[in-house]
């Protein structure tokens, strides 16, 4: 099994680069908006990892090889297609494969994509910082407007502009 490790702050993310083709799946250079097959939500979409700790495998079935693990909790995913009970994710750096949809949460979340990055009181880059997190933090995704979202991570609260994180697209908006 291939490994490929990335560590920031106590954080371990293990990725997979094989791509595997499904009938009736899109391949992830489509970009036209669609729903999912199976559940009818949006494609592409963020979800985290509900389990602790989940295979990664070439296809979409037991049967598949496992060549990836994930081994952080709410780390955020992307989905890009599903077969079945199956979808197919990328990790921030675009690696991933195919997980069963039981480890993964609809919950959102987000990883800092910069070391020193500030949660601000209001979403303003003149605000005073509350905090400031370390590249690789992840945190859970709150209100988002047109270039902030605000962010809770490790006890501290902020706004932070979405394109200093790995997990929300810049169109998206959320209450």
């Amino acid at each position: 099994m291939k490994q490929r490790a990335v560590l920031a702050v106590g954080f371990v993310l293990l990725g997979l680069g094989a791509l595997c083709l499904v009938p009736g799946v899109a391949l992830a250079g489509d970009h036209k908006p669609k729903n999912g097959p199976v559940t009818n939500l949006p494609l592409p979409r963020y979800v985290s990892m509900k389990a602790g700790k989940g295979n990664v495998r070439r296809g979409p079935g037991l049967t598949h090889k496992v060549d990836w693990v994930f081994v952080r909790k709410d780390i955020p995913l992307r989905i890009t297609a599903e077969y079945g009970n199956w979808r197919r994710v990328q990790d921030m750096d675009g690696a991933g494969g195919w997980m069963h949809y039981s480890l993964l949460s609809g919950r959102r979340t987000v990883v800092i994509r910069k070391d020193y990055t500030p949660l601000r009181t209001t979403p303003d880059v003149g605000s005073d910082p509350r905090a400031y997190a370390e590249q690789g933090v992840v945190g859970y995704l709150g209100t988002c407007l047109p270039l902030w979202c605000r962010v809770r991570a490790e006890g501290h609260r902020g706004w932070v502009l979405k394109d200093e994180m790995w997990g929300v697209d810049p169109q998206d908006l959320r209450d």
